[in-house]
């Protein structure tokens, strides 16, 4: 039996583009001609957060993810109007981590003030390269000068703790190039950085015409080369591509990574919520398309999909997510997100750590080696049961179209 209901978190999709980029696959669309429906949206929003706060009242919520798209489109009245229904929903815990997404296209003078007194009080600006060619190529609204002018109004705003996005292994890089890229965002003075590999996804316009990208072993030498960097910057590294300075983890990350439940509300978002009276785990998610979500008119008609997640795949949702910390997890942590006992576990963790891929600290925590790091994907999917290896690993983890990381 899961023994206490872990933290919980909010995540709000709000969908909406200036444009689509080629590499994305995140449920984000378009903004329509006659731009995005505000209130409209706001208003399904509200609806759906009272249908979600039925399943776990009384729980505080230990952050607020405002992931996209675009969620900078939105004004600070509707992020606000958000937040207070959060409120008068869930009993927030002390200090509660509120993050929106920005594009450094979309920000106007002031505002970033405005969405501080809206509540907001962690920004997650996506740079992703600080190179006008790699911008133009991977379809960013945005220059260089836009990030620079978008941080200059996070400082001028009070908030110091903002993630800058940064990508690494873009089209016909080099180790010398991605180094620079890290040190224009090193000088601007983030809190945190998410720092991730361009990779072709399914679906996408670069699967369909791939764009000339670095082999493995110059990827590779990026990573190494930006990690030793950000270390001697003094950030640490927490999660595969997450670094922050002491202090500045996202709270809202490391509850996805360690299990945490959270509810996701908005077109295509994904929620996990556990039930220590039942031992139930149950996932949810919406339905994709803006349109679809917005025509509902009960709240029970924008979920897509509703399922109890069955015993013998919990070993495997857990380690998708907890194999991702760099501090790796302990046979406690994992008897009580479960429910399960480590017996369930062990063999399979004797296997990694046989491989070479996982190894056991005096501690007592499994923590993934430097070669179970670099071959994450063949690490997690030694924790596959049978029928689950058949099944698609991302709608199984609920991240597909769900929260948003960085």
């Amino acid at each position: 039996m899961i023994s206490q209901a872990p933290p919980l978190a909010l995540y709000v999709h709000l969908p909406w583009c200036v444009r689509k980029c080629p590499y994305c696959d995140f449920n984000s669309h378009a903004v329509p001609s006659a731009g995005v429906p505000e209130r409209a949206y706001l208003d399904a929003l509200l609806d759906d957060l009272e249908h979600a706060a039925r399943s776990c009242a009384g729980r505080p919520l230990v952050s607020v993810f405002f992931g996209g798209g675009t969620p900078s489109l939105f004004s600070a009245s509707a992020i606000a109007a958000v937040l207070d229904a959060a409120q008068r929903r869930f009993p927030s815990a002390a200090g509660v981590e509120v993050t929106l997404e920005a594009n450094p296209g979309t920000i106007e003078r002031g505002r970033f003030r405005d969405y501080r007194d809206a509540g907001v009080n962690r920004v997650s600006l996506g740079a992703q390269s600080f190179d006008a060619r790699q911008l133009q190529g991977l379809g960013r609204i945005h220059g260089p000068g836009d990030t620079l002018a978008a941080v200059e109004e996070l400082h001028a705003a009070g908030l110091d703790n903002f993630n800058l996005d940064l990508m690494y292994a873009l089209p016909r890089q080099t180790v010398g190039e991605s180094l620079a890229d890290l040190e224009r965002a090193l000088e601007l003075g983030p809190a945190h950085v998410s720092h991730y590999q361009l990779t072709l996804e399914p679906g996408t316009v670069f699967e369909r015409r791939p764009p000339p990208l670095p082999d493995d072993d110059t990827a590779y030498a990026m990573q190494l080369a930006c990690e030793s960097r950000l270390a001697e910057a003094g950030f640490r590294q927490y999660e595969v591509s997450a670094y922050g300075r002491p202090g500045r983890e996202s709270r809202h990350n490391l509850n996805y990574w360690r299990f945490g439940d959270y509810v996701g509300i908005g077109a295509g978002a994904h929620g996990k919520v556990s039930d220590p009276a039942s031992g139930r785990i149950v996932r949810e998610a919406r339905v994709r398309h803006p349109a679809h979500y917005l025509a509902a008119t009960r709240p029970e008609e924008r979920i897509a999909e509703r399922r109890e997640v069955p015993a013998e795949d919990l070993p495997f949702e857990f380690c998708l997510n907890a194999l991702r910390l760099v501090d790796g997890f302990e046979p406690a942590w994992f008897e009580a997100a479960t429910g399960l006992p480590w017996s369930a576990l062990e063999p399979t963790v004797a296997e990694a750590e046989r491989r070479g891929l996982l190894a056991t600290t005096e501690q007592g925590l499994r923590v993934p080696t430097t070669l179970g790091r670099r071959f994450l994907n063949d690490l997690q999917a030694l924790f596959l049961a049978p029928k689950a290896a058949a099944a698609d690993v991302s709608r199984r983890a609920g991240l597909a179209s769900g929260p948003a990381i960085s």
